[in-house]
């Protein structure tokens, strides 16, 4: 049933555009293309940074990349404040391993050994 359908679609000449309409389609889209002659247009070589920026996707991206590595960059030194004047803190500056395990409930204490 399908194809008696397309092919009734087919052959309605009705469907089908007129050359002068297809003519001006045609004429309308060659004036938008830009059709650049060969040799005419060499291209520039990006340098390094433009190239970089390129990669990362523009300046959207390298934005988002600066907030993310400015806030770890704060959270990092505000929470190292913070660790150093508690106890835990102090005892990791000075104590090592054993002491950071020493904090936690007995459930890690298989891990001293």
């Amino acid at each position: 049933m399908l194809d008696a359908l397309f092919d009734a679609a087919r052959e309605d000449v009705a469907a089908t555009p007129s050359a002068s309409l297809m003519a001006r389609v045609l004429e309308d889209a060659s004036a938008l293309q830009k059709i650049a002659e060969p040799g005419a247009v060499q291209g520039r070589r990006d340098g390094f940074w433009r190239a970089l920026l390129r990669n990362l996707g523009g300046w959207p991206s390298v934005g988002g990349l600066a907030t993310a590595a400015v806030a770890g960059l704060w959270i990092g030194i505000a929470g190292s404040t913070s660790q150093i004047g508690s106890t835990l803190g102090a005892q990791v500056l000075s104590g090592g391993q054993d002491a950071v395990l020493s904090e936690f409930d007995n459930s890690y204490a298989f891990l001293l050994d």
